[in-house]
């Protein structure tokens, strides 16, 4: 669906290539929107910096911004916006560790 996806289909195509011809064991993850924090606060929403959406939501309900932009109308949804899939940056590392 876009150049980027592209490109990671063919990288996983030349790992399998590779696996065949070389016993060569790989794991390949599409994971999408990573959220939340280290759970003990060294990173996430709690970092100064940090720009994206959980945090803003975040700041909203508690008072700190008081909006959020959503942009996109044209979704086939019921009111236009986009439907999010969410994984937590925990359970993210986990897989990781779970790959080796």
């Amino acid at each position: 669906m876009s150049p980027y996806g592209r490109a990671k289909l063919m990288v996983e195509w030349v790992l399998s290539g590779a696996a065949t011809a070389h016993d060569l064991r790989y794991v390949a993850l599409r994971y999408f929107n990573v959220a939340g924090a280290d759970p003990e606060g060294r990173a996430g929403l709690r970092s100064p910096n940090a720009a994206h959406l959980l945090k803003r939501i975040c700041e909203v309900a508690a008072g700190d911004r008081s909006h959020i932009d959503v942009y996109g109308t044209d979704y086939k949804t019921s009111d236009g916006t986009c439907i999010r899939d969410f994984i937590h940056v925990s359970d993210l590392a986990d897989v990781h560790l779970r790959c080796y």
